[in-house]
């Protein structure tokens, strides 16, 4: 409609104001229904942390992936290969020995599982019923291998220069078979009852008929290798030998002929076992163990895998992790498990640069391998596609042998000598402890959320000691609140969560003292865990300052374009592959220039900015040349200085990140001289005749420094070094004589110029008639 009436022009725009602060009124009340919310929580969010020691932004640790996990200890509990966690198969003490290691284990028909020890070389019995006895005590130190002979007796190796003994079941040993040899490291029964024994340092292997067969008619085959580590039979009558020190797996055919299987480089194959569709495993280890185990004192007992400490920092698109090695490439592995199926092809199912591989087991399914670590006492189930799974881990260090007892599966360890029972049961409770975080300085928590599934519950505990100990914070009370529940731990540098899993529908509860808490479910899962935290500030630190030569300037290169929409959301640049590092400057020619570099660093991450200042070394006061600064070089022009001795100071700040509270720090450079004054160059007397050379003498004079070279131009032509009359300028004052051939009669134009430190120069002129 128009107006055409202008009377009404006026009505006209009041009503349009009006609708138009409506409208303003009603788009305000919109963006406040639909954003008031994640405001006040992001409020509420941020008024948990004191601004007073805060950097700006919080810090989150996340725990998400199977490395993170895999660091931290389960209990009870197993790690799948994308790292979630779920209740492990049952794990039970059956029996301790007492001794410190089990190097060796068999079991029999009846169910009966045998235990050889070191370093007092007893050998004992458990029983279908977990009852444990000492069956015999040996002479040697060490009980290295153990089979069950054809006929049902046990056979047993020793070391170091050892027998093999033949043991009833009343624990009576004889010897059965002594080969003369340093170690023995492997038995095994082949298809005739006959017995295969693995000898070393010379690598070979005997077959042994009957008791007390001679050495020299019983040797089967001579390596060459150092050590015949393993042996097993298959149901074919074959018999696989794994060597140290060139990694070799041999096949022996029923006839005895030798055939390599297997070159692996790594050097020594631990371990051997048959799966039930014929293929041979083989652990390989990078670094021998054979010679450790022959003295209890050097065992392997450390943990590989262990990790102190970790931090919250994520490599960013600019610095991403480094990619996954191939289990392929074994160059820096410490152990391995090949699969060699019967066709003869061989394929790496597994390895790893941190775990150290012990013991194998062949999986009755068929499907893959068990393999016992010196790390953690951990087992690793691992499929035959390379699907990697903690089974479980017990409190021992090593675990050294694998076996089953007809449907029962035994682990023993080292560190205590221990055996142990799992499975097929699952755990009606576990828990998993993690890593240790570092959050670099005294942290205030922030809230702790997860992924999880059925009954889990989590508690932090806090301290300032790397390793948790008694002066840490006992553990919370339980927090059940997967979408976020505020940290109750104090205050401090580290903090650790755990969490309980519990199946079915029943109450759990953590023993924590005085603290408790208790959440129902009917499964048990968690996949990720995210902490929030904020480091107390600390102040910047001005690591060192350099001053450039007179002359050389500094200047910005162009800056890397950034998209202005990632600086308005907040977002880190590195996300999107946008280096974080300052860009250095470049140099030019400027005169009299003064350039100052510096390196800063914050320990918080935060932004910086820096002041520069100066003062003259006689004086007490600086005085302010730059502030704000946000490269960490600067250039000035040094004829606004008076010549004399300088300081300068750089002052960093972490405003941009603390507008309330900045702090900063500041470091001052060594003295530098500014000078600003030439050369004074004047010619002394009259030039001479000398012979057919004429003599010009001049004399420098610098007041501020001190002269560095000269040169001389006849007649404006190229400049021509001249020494001083001493053979080196160097000092304040020089006096330079030049001898000029000047064969033609004429007029001659002679021109000094003399430098001195700091690139200034002073010239003077002589004219020669000739």
């Amino acid at each position: 409609m128009i107006i055409r009436n202008e009377r009404h022009r006026g009505t006209q725009a009041v009503s349009f104001c009006a609708d138009l602060w409506l409208n303003f009124h009603v788009l305000i009340n919109i963006i406040f229904v639909k954003y008031m919310r994640k405001t006040l929580f992001l409020i509420f969010f941020l008024s948990l942390f004191s601004i007073s020691l805060k950097a700006a932004d919080p810090s989150i640790w996340t725990v998400d992936s199977r490395s993170d996990v895999i660091k931290g200890d389960a209990r009870g509990v197993s790690i799948d290969q994308n790292g979630t966690i779920t209740l492990a198969s049952k794990l039970t003490e059956v029996f301790r020995t007492e001794q410190p290691y089990i190097w060796s284990s068999a079991a029999d028909a009846a169910g009966n599982v045998y235990l050889g020890t070191g370093g007092d070389g007893k050998i004992f019995k458990v029983d279908a019923s977990g009852r444990g006895s000492l069956l015999t005590d040996l002479n040697e130190l060490n009980v290295s291998a153990l089979v069950i002979g054809r006929s049902g007796e046990l056979f047993a190796a020793t070391s170091p220069d050892g027998k093999v003994y033949k043991i009833d079941a009343s624990g009576k040993a004889d010897v059965y078979f002594e080969p003369q040899e340093k170690y023995i490291w492997s038995l095994a029964v082949l298809a005739d009852g006959s017995l295969a024994v693995g000898t070393g340092d010379n690598g070979k292997i005997y077959r042994v008929k009957a008791t007390g067969a001679a050495r020299d008619s019983s040797l089967f085959f001579d390596s060459g290798e150092t050590h015949i580590i393993s042996l097993v039979a298959d149901k074919q009558g074959n018999l696989y030998a794994g060597t140290d020190s060139n990694g070799l797996v041999i096949r022996f055919s029923s006839d005895g002929k030798p055939f390599a299987l297997l070159d692996s480089p790594l050097r020594e194959i631990h371990d051997l076992a048959i799966g039930p569709d014929g293929s041979v495993y083989a652990l390989a280890l990078g670094d021998s163990v054979a010679p450790a185990t022959t003295v209890t004192a050097t065992a392997t007992t450390s943990s590989a895998t262990e990790t102190k400490t970790v931090g919250a920092d994520k490599p960013g698109a600019a610095s991403p992790e480094p990619p996954q090695k191939s289990r392929y490439d074994l160059s820096g592995a410490k152990s391995a498990v090949y699969r060699i199926v019967p066709d003869g092809g061989t394929e790496i199912i597994w390895s790893s640069a941190a775990v150290s591989g012990f013991s194998l087991f062949a999986n009755q399914t068929g499907n893959g391998v068990m393999i016992g670590t010196s790390d953690k006492g951990r087992i690793y189930n691992v499929t035959n596609e390379g699907r990697e799974t903690l089974a479980l881990q017990t409190e021992a260090n090593q675990i050294s042998t694998i076996i089953n007892a007809g449907q029962k599966l035994f682990a023993t360890s080292s560190n205590q000598g221990t055996i142990f029972q799992f499975g097929p049961e699952t755990n009606a409770e576990g828990t998993y402890e993690s890593a240790v975080l570092d959050a670099k300085n005294t942290a205030t928590w922030g809230r702790i959320w997860w992924r999880s599934g059925g009954m889990v519950q989590l508690q932090t505990r806090s301290g300032n000691t790397e390793k948790p100990d008694a002066t840490w914070s006992d553990w919370s009370a339980g927090y059940t609140d997967q979408k976020g529940a505020q940290i109750s731990s104090p205050k401090a540098k580290y903090l650790q969560w755990r969490a309980l899993l519990r199946s079915g529908g029943q109450q759990v509860s953590f023993n924590s003292g005085s603290n408790g808490g208790s959440v129902s479910g009917s499964s048990a899962s968690i996949s990720e865990v995210s902490v929030s935290f904020l480091a107390r500030n600390i102040a910047p630190e001005v690591l060192s300052i350099q001053i450039l030569p007179t002359n050389v300037g500094l200047a910005s290169n162009p800056p890397i374009q950034i998209d202005p929409n990632i600086e308005l959301s907040g977002l880190d640049p590195a996300t999107f592959g946008i280096p974080n590092a300052a860009i250095p400057p470049r140099k030019i020619f400027q005169r009299s220039a003064v350039s100052i570099q510096w390196t800063a660093e914050d320990r918080n991450g935060d932004k910086m900015v820096y002041d520069v200042y100066y003062r003259e070394v006689s004086e007490t006061v600086f005085k302010l040349l730059r502030e704000k600064v946000t490269d960490n070089f600067f250039t000035v022009d040094g004829q606004s200085l008076a010549d004399g001795r300088y300081v300068f100071k750089i002052v960093a700040k972490d405003a941009p990140s603390n507008p309330d509270g900045a702090l900063s720090g500041e470091r001052t450079s060594e003295p530098i001289d500014v000078d600003n004054t030439p050369p004074v160059v004047v010619g002394i007397g009259q030039p001479q005749p000398a012979g057919d050379k004429t003599r010009i003498v001049f004399e420098a004079t610098d007041a501020s420094s001190y002269l560095t070279r000269a040169e001389y131009s006849v007649n404006g032509g190229e400049w021509q070094t001249v020494y001083a009359d001493d053979g080196i300028s160097d000092s304040p004052r020089e006096r330079y004589t030049i001898d000029l051939p000047l064969r033609s009669p004429g007029e001659y134009s002679v021109t000094l110029r003399a430098y001195d430190v700091n690139s200034n120069s002073g010239n003077a002129r002589v004219v020669i008639k000739r």
